[in-house]
Parts: C-alpha cells; sequence; structure tokens
C-alpha cells in the first residue's frame, strides 16, 4: 500500500503546484487556484485512507488501491487541463474538479467502513479468498486458460468489474446530456440536431454500454464460480478435517445443518457479497455524479411560498425524501433478519427429517410408525408455516410503504421544476434531464429501501455462515486444551492408556483406566454393560473423542482401523463402497474380488460397476461383512470391531474370526461384544469394570468369564 500511498501524494503534490502556476484568489496571502487546491488537499485526505488500509481487509484495500490509482490519473488529467495540456480533440472529456475529490471520499469511506462490525464480520468470510496463495488454472472462455493463484484471480476480476462499473457510470452522465439535448432539439423542432444526436451520440453510447453489460456478466460470473469453487472447498475440508464430520455434532447449535450451509449459503453470500461491494459502489458513484447535475441546475430555485433561495433544492429534496424513506424502511423491516434466519433454520430442519426418514425408511415400515412420523413432519412444517407468514405480514407491510414510496418518487421532481419551465426558465431539456438525475440520486439513496429484503437475508446468511466457522473452529480446538488426551507415539509395539479418564459433554466421568495395555497380536475382546464407556474409549483411541484427560500410547507409525456396527456405505458404485475411505483406484479389481470372496459376500463380485443405493439394498449382515472386506483390502496394524458383527449369526460370525486371523496375521483385533461365543475367539478379555458414580474401569479377566 506504501506505493500506492506515494503515488497519491505526488499526485496532489502535482495539482498543488499546479495551483500556484496558475494562480488565483489569494489564500494566506499567496495567489492560488481554488479548485486545484481543494484537488490537492482531498489528495492528502486519500493518501493517508490507502496509507491506513494496510492492515484492514484485504478485500476493501482492493478498493482502496483502485480509488488511489483512480484519483492520481484523474488528478494529473485534470492539471494537465488546467495549464493548457490537455488535447483539443479530447475536450468534452476534461475531467471535472468534483471527480476526484469524489474519489478521496471514496477511499475514506473506505476506511471508516472497516471499522464497523458488521463490515468487518462479511470481509472476516470473505477475505480468505483473496489471500490465497494456491495455483489453479483459470478457463477464461476465448481468452483460454492461464495459471494464477486464487488471490490474483479475485483481485484481478474484482478492479475489472468495479473499472467497468464506473465507466458505466459514465455512459449514464454522457446519455443523461444527451437526453437534455435531445429534448432541447424536439423542443427547437432542430431536425438536424435530433439525427445527430440520435444516430452519432445515442447510438454509439448504448452500443458501448451494451458491450460494458456482456464483458462485466462474463467476468462476474467467472469471480463468483470460482470464489464459491474455493470457499466450499474451505468448509468442507474443515468439516471433514481432524473428526471435524464427528465433532460437529458435539458443539451445539452453531453446526446445524452444515450441508445447507456448504450448499446453499456460500453460494448466497457471495451473491449478496458482490451486490452489495461492486453494485453498491456503482450506486455511489451514480448518487455523487448526478448529484452535481442536480446541483447545477441553471434555475434560481426557491421555498414554495417564500422568496428564499436554496441552490439545489431538487438535490436537497431528494435526501430528504430518502432519508425519511430509508428509516422508515428500517423501522418496519428490522424485525426480518430475525425471521429469515429462523425461516433457513426451519427448511433446513424439515429437509433434514425428510431425508431421514428415507434413510430409515425400513425401520419406520417395520414398526409401522408412519402416523407418529405424520406427526413429526407435521410438527416441523407447522413452524416453517408460522415463520413463514410473520414474514409474509411483515412483506406486505414493508411492500405497501416502498411501492407508495416508489410511486411518489417519479411525480416529485416535476413537481419541483415544472414551474420553471412553464415560466420558460428551463427548457423542457433541463426539465427531463431534472426529472432523471432526481431518479438516479433518489434511486441510490434508496439502495437498501429497495434492498432491505434481502439484506435482511443477506444478514442472516453471513450469521449462518459466522456461527457455522465459530462451530467449526470449537470443535477443532476440542481436546487441545490442557488438561485434555494425549495422543503419543512409542517405541513399544502395544497400545497404551495411561491415566485416562473420559467423560461426556456435559462433564460427567463415565471411563477411568489407570493403565490398560493391549498386547500386540493378542486379540482382546472388550464387554460390559450398556453405557459404560466401551464406544467411547474405541473412539478415544481413534481419536475422534475429545473430552477427557490421560495419555493414549501407540506404536509409531502404526495404522488403526474401527469398524462400528453400522457400517457407512456411500452413494455411487459397489466398488466405491467396497474400497472406503479408499480412493478410486487404490485397489485391482483381483484384491477387491477377492476381499469380497473372504468377507463371504462373492455373490456380489460381478457387481463392482453397478450405481445403486446400496446402504438399501444390503442388508445390516451384509453391509457389516462389506465393511470387514474393506479391513481385509486396508489391512490395518490395529483392527477395532465396535460389535461389528452383531448382525451375523454366531456360526457366520465365527467364520468371519476365523478368517481374518488367517488373512490378517499381522493385525491385532480388538473387539466389542456380548456374545458369549466370542470369547473363544479372542485370546484376552477386558470387562468394564462399574465403580463409583457411575465411571467404569476397564479390566483384564480370566478368559472363563462369560459376562
Amino acid at each position: 500500500m506504501m506505493f500506492f500511498t506515494a503515488f497519491v501524494v505526488v499526485s496532489a503534490a502535482a495539482c498543488f503546484i499546479a495551483a500556484l502556476v496558475k494562480g488565483g484568489g489569494p489564500v494566506m496571502g499567496v495567489a492560488v487556484d481554488g479548485a486545484l487546491l481543494a484537488v490537492a488537499a482531498s489528495g492528502l485526505v486519500l493518501a493517508f485512507a490507502t496509507w491506513r488500509a494496510a492492515p484492514i481487509s484485504a478485500f476493501l484495500r482492493i478498493f482502496s488501491v483502485v480509488f488511489a490509482v483512480e484519483y492520481s490519473v484523474v488528478t494529473l488529467a485534470f492539471v494537465a487541463a488546467s495549464l493548457g495540456f490537455w488535447p483539443e480533440a479530447l475536450a468534452p472529456l476534461t475531467p471535472p474538479p468534483s471527480l476526484p475529490a469524489t474519489l478521496a471520499a471514496f477511499g475514506l469511506i473506505v476506511l471508516l467502513i472497516s471499522y464497523i462490525p458488521v463490515i468487518r464480520q462479511i470481509t472476516q468470510l470473505a477475505d480468505p479468498f483473496f489471500e490465497a496463495v494456491r495455483l489453479r488454472d483459470v478457463h477464461l472462455g476465448p481468452f483460454g486458460v492461464r495459471r494464477m493463484s486464487e488471490a490474483a484471480l479475485g483481485k484481478t476480476l474484482v478492479i475489472a468489474l468495479v473499472v467497468i462499473n464506473q465507466a458505466q457510470v459514465g455512459i449514464n452522465i454522457r446519455l443523461s446530456f444527451f437526453n437534455r439535448d435531445f429534448f432541447d432539439a424536439i423542443q427547437k423542432k432542430n431536425e438536424e440536431a435530433f439525427w445527430y444526436l440520435l444516430i452519432f451520440v445515442f447510438c454509439v453510447w448504448a452500443a458501448i454500454s451494451v458491450v460494458s453489460i456482456l464483458v462485466e456478466l462474463f467476468l462476474e460470473n467467472v469471480l463468483k464460480i470460482s470464489w464459491r469453487e474455493w470457499l466450499t472447498e474451505r468448509y468442507a475440508g474443515n468439516w471433514l478435517s481432524r473428526g471435524g464430520l464427528y465433532r460437529m455434532n458435539l458443539v451445539g447449535d452453531g453446526a446445524d445443518n452444515p450441508d445447507q450451509r456448504i450448499a446453499e449459503d456460500v453460494r448466497s453470500f457471495i451473491n449478496l457479497t458482490y451486490g452489495y461491494s461492486i453494485s453498491m459502489l456503482s450506486t455511489v458513484s451514480n448518487l455523487v455524479s448526478f448529484s452535481v447535475i442536480l446541483w447545477m441546475i441553471p434555475a434560481q430555485f426557491v421555498l414554495p411560498g417564500t422568496d428564499i433561495v436554496v441552490p439545489g433544492l431538487p438535490f436537497w429534496v431528494a435526501l430528504l425524501y430518502a432519508a425519511i424513506g430509508t428509516w422508515i424502511t428500517h423501522v418496519i423491516g428490522r424485525p426480518l433478519v430475525r425471521l429469515d434466519f429462523q425461516q433457513e433454520r426451519y427448511e433446513a430442519d424439515f429437509r433434514f427429517s425428510l431425508a431421514r426418514l428415507r434413510e430409515y425408511a425400513e425401520q419406520v415400515a417395520l414398526l409401522r410408525g408412519e402416523t407418529a412420523e405424520r406427526q413429526i413432519l407435521g410438527r416441523r412444517f407447522s413452524e416453517i408455516v408460522a415463520n413463514y407468514y410473520a414474514i409474509l405480514l411483515r412483506n406486505m407491510k414493508l411492500t405497501t410503504f416502498t411501492q407508495s414510496y416508489f410511486q411518489a418518487s417519479v411525480v416529485i421532481p416535476y413537481v419541483i421544476v415544472a414551474p420553471y419551465y412553464f415560466l420558460d426558465k428551463i427548457t423542457l431539456g433541463v426539465m427531463t434531464q431534472t426529472a432523471g438525475a432526481f431518479s438516479r440520486v433518489e434511486g441510490s439513496l434508496t439502495f437498501f429501501i429497495a434492498r432491505y429484503q434481502s439484506l435482511a437475508s443477506y444478514k442472516a446468511v453471513v450469521d449462518r455462515l459466522s456461527t457455522f466457522g465459530e462451530a467449526m473452529g470449537r470443535a477443532r480446538a476440542l481436546g487441545t486444551i490442557a488438561p485434555h488426551i494425549v495422543h503419543a507415539q512409542s517405541a513399544s509395539r502395544d497400545l497404551v492408556l495411561r491415566d485416562l479418564s473420559l467423560v461426556l459433554p456435559d462433564g460427567r466421568a463415565i471411563v477411568r483406566a489407570d493403565e490398560l495395555t493391549f498386547e500386540a497380536g493378542r486379540s482382546t475382546l472388550v464387554t460390559g454393560p450398556s453405557g459404560s464407556g466401551k464406544s467411547t474409549m474405541f473412539r478415544a483411541i481413534a481419536e475422534i473423542w475429545p473430552y477427557g484427560e490421560g495419555r493414549i500410547e501407540a506404536p509409531a507409525n502404526a495404522r488403526l482401523m474401527l469398524l462400528p456396527q453400522r457400517p457407512y456405505i456411500p452413494s455411487g458404485t459397489l466398488r466405491t463402497a467396497v474400497v472406503y475411505p479408499g480412493l478410486s483406484g487404490s485397489y485391482d479389481d483381483a484384491s477387491v474380488v477377492a476381499a469380497l470372496h473372504a468377507a463371504h459376500l462373492g455373490a456380489l463380485a460381478e457387481k463392482l460397476d453397478s450405481d445403486d443405493m446400496w446402504a438399501h439394498r444390503l442388508s445390516g449382515g451384509e453391509q457389516q461383512r462389506l465393511a470387514i472386506a474393506r479391513a481385509l483390502l486396508d489391512k490395518p496394524d490395529w483392527l477395532f470391531l465396535d460389535e461389528a458383527t452383531s448382525a451375523l449369526d454366531e456360526a457366520l460370525e465365527s467364520d468371519i474370526y476365523l478368517m481374518l486371523a488367517r488373512e490378517l496375521p499381522n493385525t491385532t483385533i480388538i473387539s466389542i461384544g456380548h456374545r458369549s461365543t466370542l470369547h473363544n475367539l479372542h485370546d484376552l478379555h477386558v470387562d468394564m469394570s462399574a465403580q463409583a458414580a457411575g465411571v467404569s474401569a476397564p479390566r483384564f479377566v480370566a478368559k472363563a468369564s462369560t459376562k
């Protein structure tokens, strides 16, 4: 930012020198040009804002850089024009002194809004994309493929879009003056001027406007899809890393419906952030530019019923009208932020209930639970309906006011300037230009009135993504603050639990293991009553249970695999389900087929490439055997079976254990189970002995035990 600050300072200094050279009215005894001096002074303000912008949001810094460069270029052009170095052919394009001052004001505004809490909340979500250094291939349609970092891509596109939007404002200003001259030509019945303006002015600028809109459309969509791709990967990656998928369920309401937040809220955030940044900049540019036009209308406006002259009366009317309208809109629409947030949650909860019902369709049908499910779904949907009507009533109040407001705004400028037209103090062209400029100014000032409903949705989306990010942060932080469970590697071949205490999220202790050693090469059966903490102990060993303290020592570089009672079956082909969590192509066909045969699933070997809902096609026992096939492919050093054969009959269960011992001779098997027949299939037996206050302690017991 120091380079751009210096650029602005140099431009302001050149403007100040030009003010001295050109001369004019005395300032502190020195003859200076007032306009040049004002531009130079605004440059110092912008230089300060640009310098202070270094530590602010990466997203907002892009705008600071654009304004600094534009100010410098425009100021140097204004200096050249003031000193007589501006080409005659470009006289219509001479920048007015208000333009560099406006750009300086924009730069200061960017700095000031960066300290607003809600803006900080938004930029915290937006900034990572504009700071990312990962390289990627960018497909730019007719421009081919370019390799660049995410940050470079994002910044380049934003700068281009800002410049295009400001160019479009310039085109609108030019068409405003066309509109004035065009209607003056009609009033004067000047046919030559009429056709010249229509063909050589309007058609040319209209064509340029169309081209700029097409370029903007292309660049806008490249930015949005690139930004969404990166942000989706970031959220999904955080959600799926370090057990986050499981731990997110432990951290509370901030983690509800992560699927919606990643799929829907990310898309909405990007679309709305674009609309409320670049589009808002275009709106502000329109406001400033057309305010100048309103201010410079060649008429002495007076307050109705008085002789008091009010310079720029149409501008002050537009400002007051918009301010009152914005305030009333905010008062009426403020509850929409809360209602929209609730609606998103109720909708997501209802979709989740429907998805869960489909997943457990068999269990519901077997229990004849359809009536209960209708009641549950009805209760969920009634929340949607009640909140929807609350939103509807609020929107009706808001729409009643805003539509009345916009209808009245059409006639107000004519009420102000029509008397001056009928008194021949202004021309028809000036009257229509005034009405157009008033509409632009009033429309810019009522930016938030027109978008209040989407603004409420925007705030809800920002809150949902912020709370989701915070929940993921809490999930990653679980188990990292002392006292916590320490996972260490040791030179021993055994797996050891030392001074391990496991607790529930509410702090209630459930397992205490002062010292427990699982011997490598010797299979162990863990038994105990339900709720004694057997599965929690397995989760702690697998490093996904974060609540507790103590030490778990595993052999260095040992690979652990845990098979739960109910396996996860991903959608897709059977091959995808069998090799999971391995990637496609991790194993050859022969290995996959051999694993299926060993797991007593040989009948499925010919369906490896069949795409189906295998979680519904396979029985519970088949799903458990499919998980066994995964273990055969993965060949872990330690295999933990958390009632992973409970859906099998005793004979098949015995065959599976004997097969595992034969096929995985270097794997140590630790099982949780309740059947007495499992004792003869394991070398050692650990029982979760009940202690005081509901705490269980794992203890080795004799093989003869049938607990």
